[in-house]
């Protein structure tokens, strides 16, 4: 720990400004991977809760609601806040709220609780994302989106522990296990704290040296901004309801058409999760060479071919299709985000959580829309509705082309 202490903490220097901070990056991404491993632990020991407390799928997707909405409602308002007044040591803060919900939820007596628990990890959801993606933009020098591509792929990462933690771990050990991963949360808010040292440091710097003079931003009309971003947001809407299906209700398709035990359906979700994270890592450089609005085309409506042929693949294709799906599908969010940021220059904090909210809340709403269709089909056929959604990537044909528009203001 204190390794990981000392490679963050000596103030950079005016030269050092302008590189890719890749240890602060290395810190922010460790912190998101933890953030995101434990809130994934939700998810992944939803067939242990259902025997538990007799839930229906609907009741399991209302669970994922709670979380999400929670994260989504605060997050835009967190942003927005913190752009105006920014708060360093509010990334240890948000994960202090990650660190009760999860002690609530391993002593849960009832499905109350639980979604009281669900809705605490979200509240430190919402407040670690927006602050913690203006730090790697600050740590980017320049190259933002694959900076923001090194922060996202610790939560992917994370995200993908979930599974193998809960079949190794908490699966046999039941409810009160999930106690054991408190530790990795204090873990996160002494990295958090040590980054939010960085952090004052940085602004402090930023004061004190002469004013440089700004990126060159596109100014497009406000009109033709606020349509951008409404396809953007539909974009998003289409990737994270479609993960929704895939990391709520994987393993009980896995179990339910193939009839694999449940650790044997996690390994599979795990799977699915490390592609995930995999694909990460690939959209951000990528659109800095290449362009963005390419990415996120390319990322969205390409899998739509992939996602139409899983629910009818035998076990082996259906694991083939879902890393396929999980690397393209995946590449598209850092493209997203930074291509919002430069929509809307200047307001880090406020579209990072607009964003962030915004894909957690059609999370939550695909997960509890999704459990309720199940109920009243299969678990099959919500698989079928699904693997339409990426065609709404055919939107990403109206965005601007940036890049084209800053040649030209810079020639």
């Amino acid at each position: 720990m204190q390794t990981a202490a000392k490679q963050i903490s000596p103030a950079m220097g005016s030269h050092d400004a302008e590189k890719t901070g890749f240890r602060v990056l290395g810190a922010i991404s460790f912190a998101h991977f933890l953030n995101d491993m434990i809130q994934s632990l939700i998810l992944s020991i939803y067939p242990l809760l259902k025997g538990n407390f007799n839930l229906s799928f609907a009741q399991i997707g209302l669970i994922t609601l709670t979380y999400q909405i929670t994260a989504s409602i605060l997050q835009p308002l967190v942003g927005l806040y913190t752009d105006k007044h920014p708060k360093p040591y509010s990334l240890a803060l948000g994960m202090g709220f990650t660190l009760v919900g999860l002690l609530i939820l391993s002593v849960a007596p009832s499905y109350g609780i639980l979604l009281f628990a669900a809705a605490l990890v979200g509240t430190g959801s919402s407040i670690f994302h927006p602050e913690s993606s203006r730090v790697a933009r600050m740590a980017s020098g320049g190259r933002h989106g694959l900076a923001q591509s090194i922060f996202q792929v610790g939560g992917n990462a994370g995200s993908s522990m979930g599974p193998l933690l809960a079949a190794w771990i908490v699966i046999p050990h039941g409810q009160t296990s999930i106690a054991w991963f408190s530790a990795a949360a204090l873990l996160a808010i002494v990295v958090l704290w040590q980054i939010g040292n960085w952090y004052k440091r940085k602004r402090q710097e930023a004061q004190n040296r002469p004013a440089k003079a700004k990126q060159h931003y596109v100014a497009l009309p406000r009109k033709k901004v606020l349509f951008s971003v409404g396809i953007l947001l539909m974009l998003v809407f289409s990737k994270y309801f479609y993960m929704a299906s895939l990391s709520s209700y994987f393993t009980f398709y896995l179990i339910d058409k193939f009839q694999l035990s449940v650790q044997s359906a996690q390994l599979h979700l795990f799977i699915f999760l490390f592609a995930v994270a995999a694909g990460t890592v690939l959209g951000g450089p990528i659109g800095d060479k290449v362009g963005r609005k390419l990415v996120i085309w390319v990322s969205i409506l390409g899998v739509a071919p992939f996602t139409l042929m899983l629910p009818y693949a035998n076990l082996f294709w259906t694991g083939v299709l879902t890393v396929v799906i999980g690397v393209i599908l995946a590449s598209a969010f850092s493209a997203i985000l930074v291509f919002a940021q430069e929509l809307v220059p200047g307001k880090v904090g406020t579209v990072s959580g607009l964003f962030f909210g915004f894909a957690f809340g059609m999370g939550g709403i695909g997960a509890a829309a999704l459990g309720k269709l199940a109920d009243m089909t299969s678990i099959s056929f919500v698989y079928q509705v699904c693997s339409f959604l990426p065609l709404i990537g055919l939107l990403a044909a109206f965005l601007p082309n940036l890049e084209g528009h800053r040649r030209k203001a810079a020639g």
